[in-house]
């Protein structure tokens, strides 16, 4: 059975059994505490914890998962995997144990020609919470499973919590037996390999608080309404119906894997066995057909590869696969090898991956062309440290190979390799230690990142007595009574003259912000009072927020107040909004819809947009770029919003932004209809006229796969181009020609320029020509070497001195020399040596004297064996560092 059957046959299922179908959500989650989607239940988690009210009582879904806390384990063992779907059913106050449990016995061993899986209810096992005597009994005497294939578990598996106070309950988890070849008998507490879990029933019923670990809590009470939330992994399942070892070879995943063995020439054997010669290939193209799938999805999803947060992780992903491809001998580009063929295993599933698979595998395929440029330059310098390492005889240190991993992104498995090729190990246990004090020091700046966040559960306790109303779509200002002061945190009774407080009105004009709109800002007053508001925020969903300071009077908890937005300010937001919007039409209308929104942030007559895309934009189109939105501008197109459900939202083709959690009513922002329409819950003009003019500031790269424009709109871009207009004319007044010969003017003078500047470059050689013609004939014997060390005084650069050092080196010939130059650039000493073949095979090295010399100048430096240069701080040393390399030669062993 394929795995997308299974899929349908689930929600089929329990749409049969009155859930309502909930579609996948991204991979990006919405909840902040989370870089991704991890489990089925994680879109269901307001519903679960009573934080939000369901908009049904019964759901079921096809989840898209990743999780990559164990991602060294993935291609050993077939249960762990990055990308995977969960199938869930979830019950909010509806049904419970007596009925969920039912279900999926029903649901798996019903043949497969009534709908069902058709699994042998002989080769199912069932765990229960040693506890829980009633799933016990529903198993036992509802369902019919005997009695000696239950078995009682403890807490630290069998018992579900989010580790905080609050909802849990225990769980009940299905496992196959595999059969005698796959481990001992006796159940999943016996071996967890020939028998694997498929499904986990998790049942909320209790209230749990003192919580101190997994284990370690008090349960205060039940809950009034109880929660199912179950989980069914598609892989595993999918790996049992179709017969294959793990799941890697189910349907999804094979086809990648074979491809892999294809192109690097192996053959993939399934075996398990560390023992087994082809183990370790095996686990390779595990590796690959897992990552290659993951970083598909995931850039489907809106994910880019870059250094921090999702984006690392992706990049981690593809790095790994090719790195993995690598270790099986392909050294070449891959990903347009595999890429397709994984888009092929998944789109009937994910349809989206074929028609979106334009902007995956460009992104895919640069990140792969600049990893294979990172290994190149990771290791022309692992081989330096490999040489220095040998010629002193230790091995390649933990530091040298942090180094390359933090500095060039250069894998600790390829630098153990290219190592041990060339005979040297590696110091892999502090190279760990530095990994692991990296990885702390993160952990310690992540947590007191989250320390400096404020306690939300005030403004839950506030949100629980109602949403604030928000009336600025329609108003600018409008009535309100003050539901709440704080200060610090707290709720205070009145706040006077220059205290800054958090103010909670019951309805109010000012837009929080959100959607990439600032805040408003303005006033609220009242009798005696003035409250000028600096932001608004809306620390939880549902309620505004405002940041204030009482600048006159006495404000008192309760009063009336009348709120007045900075009509001006919110004005030139609102051009800038949307301004966004046409400059996101303009886009998707020059380059494709595939220039997808990345995110975007507006103000008061600024406005900068980021997009997919993998390349600069030339002038050309920059210029196209301003000219259609203008257009839109001047064509005075209407703005029209309108409440709708989502499905419908999309159904019209409204553009949403990856990763975003709307709600089953959205807000659409049409621009002359079908030409943009965005869902939009920010504030807008009425006609696009009312935004005056828009100007490109710019364009520039914001990571790989994305790009950034900037404008400005209104009387900001007037305000722009009335400046570059006066730059113009002094430009013109200064050249004195009119304006529109000034860059013909300008391109003459930098001609000039870059002419007298190369005839300054051929003086210069033709000087440093002569002079190293007459200091060719000085150079000493320094016991057996012939030795040139010269203090050249004041240069130019580094660049000076190496031309100089490579010219004597030249004109001494074949036999031993060593040439030092030396001398002050912006009156700091620089120091290069160079040494010739002869002289290396007599055990001079460049290196080892440029650090010498390096020493006495009062800084460092280094380099190979053949030439090295450094530097420090003591101009007046310099002659004493060339005495000590001329030593330094005659006195050698």
């Amino acid at each position: 059975m394929k795995s997308h059957e299974i899929a349908r046959r689930w929600v089929e299922f329990f749409v049969s059994k009155g859930h309502t179908p909930v579609p996948s959500a991204s991979l990006v989650s919405s909840d902040p505490s989370l870089l991704f989607t991890v489990a089925g239940m994680v879109p269901f988690i307001p519903y679960l914890t009573a934080r939000e009210v369901p908009p049904y009582k019964r759901a079921t879904s096809v989840q898209k998962c990743i999780r990559t806390g164990d991602i060294d384990e993935v291609g050993k063992t077939v249960r762990h995997g990055t990308f995977f779907q969960m199938c869930g059913n979830f019950s909010f106050g509806d049904y419970f144990k007596e009925t969920a449990i039912p279900y999926a016995w029903e649901l798996l061993t019903t043949p497969v020609a009534d709908g069902g899986f058709g699994l042998p209810v002989d080769r199912l096992w069932v765990t229960v919470y040693n506890e829980d005597d009633e799933a016990l009994s529903i198993w036992r005497d509802k369902v019919g499973v005997p009695e000696d294939r239950i078995q009682r578990i403890g807490k630290e598996d069998n018992y579900w919590s989010t580790g905080q106070p609050g909802p849990a309950g225990p769980c009940s988890e299905i496992f196959y037996d595999r059969g005698p070849q796959y481990g001992i008998e006796g159940g999943p507490v016996a071996d967890e390999t020939r028998y694997i879990e498929i499904w986990n029933l998790v049942f909320m019923q209790y209230q749990i608080d003192n919580v101190t670990s997994k284990v370690d809590f008090d349960v205060v009470g039940e809950l009034p309404n109880k929660n199912i939330d179950t989980g069914l992994g598609l892989e595993r399942l999918a790996m049992i119906l179709q017969g294959v070892e793990n799941m890697y070879e189910t349907d999804q995943v094979r086809p990648v894997l074979d491809m892999a063995a294809k192109v690097s020439g192996k053959t993939y054997t399934s075996t398990e066995d560390p023992a087994d010669p082809h183990h370790v290939d095996d686990v390779r193209m595990r590796v690959v057909a897992d990552h290659i799938r993951s970083s598909l999805m995931l850039i489907s999803d809106g994910v880019t590869p870059s250094n921090e947060g999702r984006g690392y992780v992706l990049r981690r992903l593809i790095r790994r696969a090719v790195r993995a491809m690598r270790l099986l001998g392909v050294e070449t580009a891959v990903l347009p090898e595999l890429l397709p063929v994984s888009r092929d295993a998944m789109k009937g599933a994910y349809p989206e991956v074929e028609t979106d698979f334009a902007r995956i595998s460009r992104i895919a395929y640069a990140e792969e062309r600049s990893f294979l440029r990172t290994i190149a330059s990771g290791t022309a310098r692992l081989e330096e440290a490999v040489n220095e390492s040998k010629a002193a005889k230790t091995n390649l240190s933990g530091a040298e190979a942090f180094a390359l991993h933090d500095t060039y992104g250069f894998p600790i498995d390829l630098t153990l390799e290219m190592a041990g090729e060339a005979g040297l190990a590696v110091d892999e246990a502090g190279f760990r230690a530095l990994m692991l004090e990296q990885r702390q020091r993160a952990q310690r700046d992540s947590k007191a990142k989250k320390s400096g966040h404020a306690d939300l559960s005030v403004f839950h306790e506030l949100l629980a007595q109602g949403e604030t109303i928000f009336t600025g779509y329609t108003e600018l200002e409008g009535q309100g009574r003050v539901r709440s002061i704080l200060s610090n945190g707290h709720a205070v009774a009145h706040a006077s003259t220059g205290d800054e407080i958090s103010l909670v009105l019951d309805e109010t004009p000012f837009y929080a912000e959100a959607g990439g709109q600032a805040a408003d800002t303005g006033l609220i007053t009242g009798d005696g009072f003035v409250v000028e508001v600096l932001d608004v925020q809306r620390p939880v969903k549902g309620l505004s927020v405002h940041k204030a300071i009482v600048r006159e009077g006495e404000l008192p908890a309760d009063a009336l107040v009348r709120a007045a937005v900075d009509r001006e300010r919110r004005h030139a937001a609102e051009q800038a909004h949307t301004g966004t919007h046409i400059v996101h039409a303009a886009l998707h209308q020059i380059l494709g819809p595939e220039a997808l929104q990345r995110g975007s942030f507006n103000k008061a007559g600024y406005l900068r947009f980021d997009f997919a895309w993998g390349e600069g934009l030339s002038a050309a189109t920059r210029s196209e770029i301003e000219e259609v939105s203008n257009i839109a501008i001047r064509n005075n197109y209407r703005v029209d919003t309108k409440i709708m459900d989502l499905d419908a939202a999309k159904a019209l083709g409204a553009m949403a932004l990856f990763g975003e959690n709307y709600g089953s009513e959205v807000r659409v922002v049409e621009i002359d209809g079908a030409w943009s329409r965005e869902l939009c819950g920010g504030t807008h003009v009425e006609s696009t006229s009312n935004i005056g003019s828009l100007t490109l500031l710019g364009e520039q790269s914001v990571g790989s796969g994305n790009r950034r424009v900037e404008a400005f709109v209104g009387m900001d871009a007037f305000r722009h181009l009335a400046a570059e207009r006066a730059l113009v004319s002094e430009l013109s007044d200064m050249f004195k020609v009119p304006a529109n010969l000034l860059q013909e003017r300008v391109a003459a003078t930098l001609a000039k320029l870059k002419a007298a500047e190369k005839e300054l470059e051929r003086l210069r050689k033709e000087s440093l020509g002569a002079v190293a013609a007459s200091l060719a004939g000085t150079a000493v014997d320094a016991n057996g070497v012939r030795m040139i060390a010269h203090n050249a005084g004041e240069v130019s650069g580094a660049d000076d001195l190496r031309a100089l050092a490579l010219d004597l080196r030249n004109r001494l010939g074949s036999a031993a020399s060593v040439v030092a130059v030396a001398g002050a650039s912006n009156g700091r000493p620089v120091i290069l040596v160079v040494t010739n073949e002869a002289s290396r095979e007599a055990g001079i090295k460049a290196g080892n004297l440029v650090k010498l010399a390096s020493g006495i100048l009062g800084g460092g430096g280094g380099g190979k064996p053949d030439m090295a240069q450094g530097g420090g701080s003591d101009v007046k040393a310099i002659d004493a560092a060339l005495s000590a390399i001329v030593d330094a030669v005659e006195t050698r062993p």
